[in-house]
């Protein structure tokens, strides 16, 4: 894998602003990032451009919770829930934007979501049920906009 390349991504809503530091008075300081990359990593990144800052941050996040001995569970306050692990390992798998579109997670993962649900409408859910349902959350977020990204690609071939 040669690194010829420099590649630069850039949310299409940043790129036309004159200062990239202060998109508008009600966003965080942005800054671009531009990283040399093997082609075919950058033909992988390209569909996920928009979702690559949380991606970034859950790694960094998961990293320096490594580094520091804790877990990925500890650091959360919970244990990784079961649909997390099953959307990190199908992103391992370098699915194709149909692959995307297709996934779901498995029924056991959608069961305890469901309960989860069920039980905050009910009663107060501990802190670690509400760390858990945090987590769910962010991945149904994390899934929308991949899918959103899968259905335009899709959608073009």
């Amino acid at each position: 894998m040669a690194l010829g390349r420099v590649y630069s991504l850039c949310n299409a809503s940043y790129a036309d602003t004159a200062n990239p530091t202060s998109v508008d008075e009600e966003s965080s300081a942005m800054a671009e990032l531009t990283l040399d990359v093997p082609d075919e990593l950058m033909q992988r990144l390209q569909p996920l451009q928009d979702c690559l800052p949380a991606l970034l941050t859950l790694l960094v996040d998961a990293l320096s919770s490594q580094a520091e001995g804790a877990p990925l569970s500890e650091a959360q306050g919970t244990e990784t829930p079961l649909a997390y692990t099953e959307v990190l390992d199908f992103l391992l798998t370098r699915p194709t934007p149909h692959d995307i579109l297709a996934f779901k997670v498995s029924d056991p993962a959608q069961a305890r979501l469901r309960l989860l649900l069920d039980k905050n409408r009910e009663e107060a859910l501990s802190a670690t049920e509400e760390a858990e349902l945090g987590i769910y959350e962010q991945l149904e977020h994390l899934m929308l906009l991949l899918k959103a990204k899968a259905y335009a690609l899709a959608s073009r071939q």
